[in-house]
């Protein structure tokens, strides 16, 4: 017994000495340590998993900023021009380095059109008919839907905050997502004082927009809708619909036994409404903690139903951070629900951040446009048009330009040499012909230069 003891305690030690080696997994051609955790809790930190239906989104939307940038350029400019010889100088205060800004609208003719002056012999850039007319559109489309839309959204987006009131500056620059006009300090806000208040605060002397009174109707966020729709429709538990969200993972996005339990055990918890008033409760439990963490992910999640697109950047989102209780790390905190929402760090070189509401897009596209969205799409469709395209257009409009100025040159010979009462017919159908052909030349030259008269 005691030898059997001895040799029991010899290898215990030699064990401690020598512990086993980890097991190494090669990943993305490192060694890394894989954990075995069984732990039924979403993880802290996640990897992004791309989903590339969003990137390919993406990488057109980064063209069309840049685009809307020259629009605005030459939009700014005396009559809508822009002499070519000082488009490096312009183009650098949007970013744009020496001989790239040429280069750049070049690529775009069915956006950007260079011409030469007929008076001044100078090459100069300005838009194209069917870009001007996507302008217009777009315009028509977001003043259509400011009353009652765009007001309801605002109302909304203050009763999201704490205190009932934003920054005027932080509204301001997320105007566009939330389909807010350019004058909307007037056109929104003081149009409707029953609605809306302007004041400066006193702690920080900044201009702020308040909310004057809540309305109960409008405390109801679109998840809450899309259970519903979900309930009635599939019959689903509603225990277990009652603080649920649609998840819907990305492509490729591993997802173990113990994280699919930690996932159903988070679509159980219970959460407060964004639109509920919490400064009363003790937020110092545990319980309370794990219901302000899901309370955080229904007001993003109602921040981006109230966009336009239903995407908006994770710069824009952080500006309200503090007026809506969301957590410091917010993109460490998106990325561990990828099932809701999707993370894109295409446009500019990385540093700009996307943030995509996943239920409502399929494939890249939006499941429920607006007027609005598909105004901002058709510039985006004038992008990716070929040159090709733009080339055959202008080369049939230099025909047809070619061919009226000949019929007119042959008309007015005849009419010198035979007079005008020796036209016939098959003459009176080629001055009728030279006639319509004049007009159109003569609309055509006055809709691209408006200088007819110094011609």
């Amino acid at each position: 017994m005691r030898i059997l003891l001895r040799y029991t305690w010899r290898s215990l030690r030699r064990v401690s000495r020598n512990p086993p080696m980890a097991v190494e997994f090669p990943f993305h051609g490192f060694n890394s340590i894989r954990p075995m955790s069984q732990s039924t809790s979403i993880p802290k930190k996640l990897l992004r998993v791309r989903d590339h239906g969003y990137d390919n989104y993406m990488e057109i939307e980064k063209k069309v900023r840049k685009v809307l940038k020259f629009q605005s350029l030459i939009l700014s400019q005396h009559n809508q021009t822009l002499p070519v010889s000082r488009l490096d100088t312009l183009a650098g205060r949007i970013g744009f380095k020496n001989h790239e800004a040429g280069a750049f609208l070049l690529k775009f003719p069915h956006v950007f059109e260079i011409y030469e002056h007929p008076v001044h012999r100078v090459l100069y850039c300005r838009l194209t008919r069917k870009a001007i007319l996507q302008i217009e559109q777009e315009k028509q489309a977001l003043q259509a839907q400011v009353f009652p839309d765009a007001v309801t959204r605002l109302r909304k987006l203050l009763m999201l905050s704490n205190m009932g009131r934003l920054r005027l500056e932080h509204v301001r620059i997320a105007r566009a997502e939330f389909g807010l006009p350019d004058d909307f300090e007037y056109s929104v806000i003081l149009k409707h004082p029953q609605f809306f208040k302007l004041f400066d605060a006193e702690e920080t002397r900044k201009k702020y927009i308040g909310l004057v009174d809540k309305d109960p109707e409008l405390a109801v966020c679109a998840i809450e809708k899309v259970r519903e729709r979900e309930y009635r429709e599939k019959g689903t538990d509603a225990e277990d619909v009652r603080f649920s969200f649609l998840i819907n993972f990305p492509p490729g996005f591993k997802i173990g036994k113990y994280y699919r339990i930690a996932v159903w055990k988070w679509q159980r918890t219970p959460y407060w409404s964004p639109y509920e008033d919490v400064s009363g409760y003790d937020l110092r439990s545990l319980e309370a903690q794990k219901r302000m963490e899901k309370r955080a992910v229904a007001t993003i999640h109602e921040l981006l139903s109230l966009t336009v697109e239903k995407k908006i950047t994770l710069e824009r989102i952080a500006h309200f951070r503090l007026a809506m209780n969301l957590p410091k790390k917010l993109k460490d905190f998106l990325l561990q629900h990828q099932g809701i929402f999707y993370i894109s760090t295409r446009g500019n070189h990385g540093k700009l951040h996307t943030v995509f509401l996943r239920e409502a897009y399929n494939r890249g596209e939006l499941i429920k446009p607006n007027n609005l969205y598909l105004a901002r799409r058709k510039l985006g469709e004038l992008v990716l048009l070929s040159p090709r395209n733009a080339r055959v257009d202008r080369e049939l409009v230099s025909y047809r330009r070619d061919r009226g100025h000949d019929d007119i040159e042959r008309l007015k010979r005849e009419y010198v040499d035979n007079g005008p009462e020796n036209l016939g017919p098959h003459n009176a159908m080629e001055g009728q012909a030279a006639s319509d052909s004049d007009f159109s030349c003569d609309g055509e030259f006055m809709d691209e230069d408006n200088d007819c008269e110094e011609r």
